[in-house]
Parts: structure tokens; C-alpha cells; sequence
């Protein structure tokens, strides 16, 4: 005789995949009502570093640049901008609908080597590329000690 381990929530589970299946076929997913449409979306982004700068590449697909928007502040880049969905006719009957419509916002914490006021955006073919130039390096700086025997003596910070 085998022994089962006695599960309190096994009748529970099944309860709740029925109630998700039955939800499921109730109410599906994607409809053409335009308030199930603007859900939030979360555009794809690259950011690498060069010698010389910091790059962030987004990509907007179906965006034209006047809808978007790029700001920085206390070194963090903001992009943000919307997608809306547009009817082509009243008379469409969409059988699918997989493309994301809606606001989205991307913010990313900068280094602190970037100068901000001199970021530069392109947006070209739906991509947008944010380039922000990085600050030159502080050179060491020689600092003269002074001792008490009247004498000097330099070091390097």
C-alpha cells in the first residue's frame, strides 16, 4: 500500500485554474475597445558606454520624434512619450491586435563622470539615440607640503 502525502490546498489549486479558465474564455485578452488598448508599454533600450561618451539607444517604432520626450535631472535620463492606437476606419473589425499602445516611462540613473547639459537626441527609422558626452578626467594635482622645520616638501594627490 503506498502512502500520499495529504495536500490541504490541492482542492484549492483546482478551483483557481478553474476560475483563470473560465475568466479566461469570459473575458479575452485582446479586444478593440480603445480603453483595453492603452495599457502601459516598456519600449526595448541599449545603453553603452565609449571612450569619450555615454549611449542610449531606444527603440520606438511607429513614433514620430515630436512624441517623445528626453530630460535630465540630478543625473538621471528620462524618456518618456505614447503610442496611441488609431482606427483606420469605424467599419475595422481587428482580429488581433499584439502591438502595444499607450504612455511609457524609462528613467536611468547616469554616471557622474557625464555632462548632462550637453546631451545630444537623434531619432532616426523609429530609433531614438540619446549620446552624452563624459567629462574630462581630473588630472592629479601636486600639492605643497609645508613643515615645521621651515622647509617645503612636495607630494602628489
Amino acid at each position: 500500500m503506498n502512502l500520499m502525502k495529504y495536500d490541504p490546498l490541492r482542492d484549492l489549486r483546482g478551483l483557481q485554474d478553474e476560475m483563470n479558465r473560465l475568466f479566461t474564455l469570459t473575458f479575452p485578452r485582446v479586444s478593440t475597445d480603445d480603453t483595453m488598448l492603452q495599457g502601459a508599454w516598456s519600449p526595448s533600450v541599449d545603453i553603452y558606454e565609449g571612450k569619450d561618451e555615454v549611449v542610449i539607444e531606444a527603440e520606438l517604432p511607429g513614433l514620430k520624434k515630436e512624441s517623445v520626450d528626453v530630460s535630465i535631472e540630478n543625473n538621471v535620463i528620462t524618456l518618456k512619450g505614447e503610442r496611441k492606437f488609431e482606427k483606420k476606419d469605424e467599419h475595422d473589425n481587428y482580429h488581433r491586435v499584439e502591438r502595444s499602445y499607450g504612455a511609457f516611462t524609462r528613467s536611468f540613473t547616469l554616471p557622474r563622470n557625464v555632462v548632462g547639459d550637453e546631451a545630444k537626441a537623434e531619432f532616426t527609422n523609429g530609433i531614438l539615440r540619446v549620446t552624452i558626452p563624459k567629462r574630462e578626467e581630473e588630472k592629479a594635482r601636486k600639492i605643497t607640503i609645508l613643515g615645521e622645520d621651515g622647509g617645503t616638501k612636495s607630494a602628489k594627490a
